[in-house]
């Protein structure tokens, strides 16, 4: 996914905005953007998922890991103005990813983004380079848009490529009378885990597990660890995962399989 932001002089009048000036000491104007109501129209249902303060923190970290030395020289050159950064997208797939979008303007502060009808979470869009289509404007002190941009189009990007990935792999399964489910395992970018999972939903995928925690795996190393007893590692598990966690079961044969699902395992891979 690829994704282009310009910024322009001109200020829009938007519904969901206010815009008031403020004179300073040395007689320069700066103007401030309120937002007066929310823009979650174009968020898939599955965004309740995400907690806000979780989002909001990662986020926090993304923008700090891109500016450790606190000091953004370059937002001092562009300084405080106004200005507008529209989001076009130029190839095709599945669009992801506003939850991290909105939150990344979001803890820059003082921005606000007002979606294209276009950009609606699990649409297929079917953008190119000769047929580039607008998915949102941005609106802004510049210096705050260029602190959020890379963060935001990089998160918007890597969401959209899971999720489009992921369509792909559904329907060739259905495509093929698969009636089980697509699942996307626990392989993810460190840091980026929670897009591309919420990218895999929105695709139509199914998550696995989300982390070590969700739900016991139980692979080759840990069955040679039990002395290469399938039935021991799972009974060594479940004394401690309990009742109300599965216990999956990496197997190579059918015969093992069995085993497992003798001594106990919910899931065989």
């Amino acid at each position: 996914q690829r994704t282009k932001t310009s910024a322009k002089q001109d200020i829009p009048t938007m519904a969901d905005q206010s815009i008031s000036s403020t004179t300073t000491a040395n007689g320069n104007k700066r103007q401030k953007i309120t937002p007066t109501t929310p823009s979650s129209s174009h968020e898939s249902p599955l965004s309740s998922l995400l907690p806000p303060p979780q989002v909001k923190s990662i986020v926090s970290a993304w923008l700090q890991d891109d500016m450790p030395s606190h000091f953004d020289v370059g937002g001092y050159v562009v300084g405080a103005d106004v200005q507008k950064a529209e989001l076009w997208m130029k190839s095709p797939g599945v669009f992801a990813g506003v939850p991290f979008f909105d939150a990344v303007f979001d803890v820059c502060g003082g921005c606000v983004i007002e979606w294209e009808g276009a950009a609606i979470e699990g649409n297929h869009i079917p953008a190119s380079p000769s047929n580039k289509i607008k998915l949102a404007t941005v609106t802004g002190p510049v210096s705050h848009l260029l602190r959020g941009e890379r963060t935001a189009l990089n998160t918007l990007s890597r969401c959209s490529g899971v999720a489009t990935l992921s369509r792909k792999c559904v329907d060739i399964a259905k495509s093929n009378n698969w009636h089980g489910l697509v699942a996307g395992t626990r392989k993810t970018t460190p840091g980026f885990r929670l897009v591309e999972k919420y990218g895999l939903l929105v695709g139509g995928a199914a998550t696995h597990r989300l982390d070590l925690s969700q739900m016991v795996m139980l692979k080759d190393n840990h069955v040679w660890s039990c002395g290469g007893s399938i039935a021991e590692a799972v009974k060594k598990a479940r004394v401690v995962s309990g009742f109300s966690q599965n216990i999956e079961v990496e197997c190579q044969s059918l015969e093992e399989a069995f085993v497992a699902a003798e001594a106990g395992g919910d899931v065989v891979m």
